[in-house]
């Protein structure tokens, strides 16, 4: 079943390029409690939140922002990075917060949630990372004396077959079984509705050629700061949500990331996938909240 997420949405302009958000007001006129920004993962869009926004808005104002490149915003054809996601918060921060928030990010939104938190202090109360990946320690399982290789053999196959698989990727049902054959775990979680939330910036006209240029940008040895670094210097609370069912990336990274960052709780979250915060949205609420107030 379809539910109406129920937020204020506008845009505002990022290094000139019109970027999306959409916000719901503190149920609750006399909470005083900091405000929450969600930054969804890779080909998503704020939507995804589509269970987390009521409950986490009863008594905090959230905030929910679609990345340069997904979503409803634009999808230009340009080098992306981490760094530009970053500097996308910080924008957004400047315009319409202004205060410390709690920064919420899931897959590559959690990478830019911790390096975002960690190099602009100022922006963050507390940090929470669902499925948070390491670019750096991927990119290290390959030799640095092949690194070179790998790089050119990925941009030959990202120009002459990555947009012919997009076409083929934001088909309703191809995202449908990628969803519950790789993501999610509770099927039923993929819904109409998810679907299109994923399907239709897919049909942007911009959609496709921002795609290849995403795919070229992961490959580039300058696309992330370092993860590891980011959290040994983070100055607020970390909290680290896993799908113990990840298919993406492994939940092994959890133990490993947690012991970077100076105020970090880890929690694995039984029989949920990659996307924890819409595979099972109440358990993710309850940790979230319950954390908050800890």
């Amino acid at each position: 079943m379809n539910r109406t997420i129920d937020l204020e949405y506008g845009d505002w302009d990022f290094k000139g390029w019109r970027s999306h958000y959409g916000v719901r007001k503190s149920q609750n006129p006399d909470s005083n409690k900091p405000p929450i920004l969600l930054i969804h993962g890779f080909w998503a869009a704020l939507g995804q939140w589509r269970d987390n926004i009521p409950a986490l808005s009863e008594n905090h104002t959230v905030y929910a922002i679609d990345l340069l490149g997904f979503g409803g915003s634009e999808k230009p054809k340009t080098h992306y990075s981490i760094y530009l996601w970053v500097e996308q918060i910080l924008s957004f921060w400047q315009k319409f917060v202004g205060v410390p928030m709690v920064i919420v990010g899931n897959s590559i939104g959690a990478l830019v949630a911790a390096i975002a938190a960690s190099h602009h202090p100022e922006i963050a109360s507390r940090v929470v990372t669902i499925s948070l990946p390491d670019i750096e320690a991927f990119n290290a399982l390959v030799p640095k004396w092949l690194q070179p290789l790998e790089r050119a053999v990925k941009a030959i196959v990202s120009f002459l077959f990555v947009k012919p698989l997009f076409y083929l990727f934001r088909q309703p049902w191809m995202i449908r079984f990628i969803l519950k054959g790789i993501v999610y775990c509770d099927r039923d979680r993929v819904d109409d509705q998810l679907v299109e939330i994923i399907a239709k910036p897919a049909r942007d006209r911009q959609a496709a050629d921002a795609f290849v240029s995403l795919n070229r940008s992961l490959n580039q040895p300058n696309y992330s700061p370092s993860l590891t670094q980011a959290l040994s210097q983070l100055q607020v609370p970390l909290l680290i949500l896993w799908g113990s069912r990840d298919r993406l990336i492994p939940p092994s990274e959890g133990k490993r990331l947690v012991k970077y960052a100076p105020d970090a709780t880890l929690i694995y979250l039984e029989n949920t996938g990659h996307c924890a915060h819409d595979d099972h949205p109440e358990r993710v609420n309850h940790e979230i909240l319950n954390w908050l107030t800890a």
